[in-house]
């Protein structure tokens, strides 16, 4: 039996995702206030990427990214323009 890759899926919601979602909470942590997203915007950038039909196994199938990493920073966008 395949296994079916999670469509839809964020870092911090798979099991093999943990320790780069920990990762992930590492690099916000260190980046300037002045360049980070507020958790109010790192989330709302999330719930969008969980809704696109480009998420797949927590990568930005357009820019190849792990989106909880690309979404850390403000200076960075949305390749499709939702955020």
């Amino acid at each position: 039996m395949s296994e079916t890759k999670c469509r839809r899926c964020l870092l911090r919601e798979l099991a093999e995702g943990k320790e780069l979602y920990e990762a992930v909470r590492t690099y916000r942590a260190e980046l300037p206030e002045e360049i980070r997203t507020t958790d109010v915007e790192f989330n709302g950038r999330l719930e969008k990427c969980g809704s696109c039909q480009y998420l797949n196994n927590a990568t930005c199938m357009q820019c190849g990214c792990f989106v909880e990493f690309r979404a850390a920073k403000r200076d960075i966008h949305c390749p499709m323009g939702s955020w």
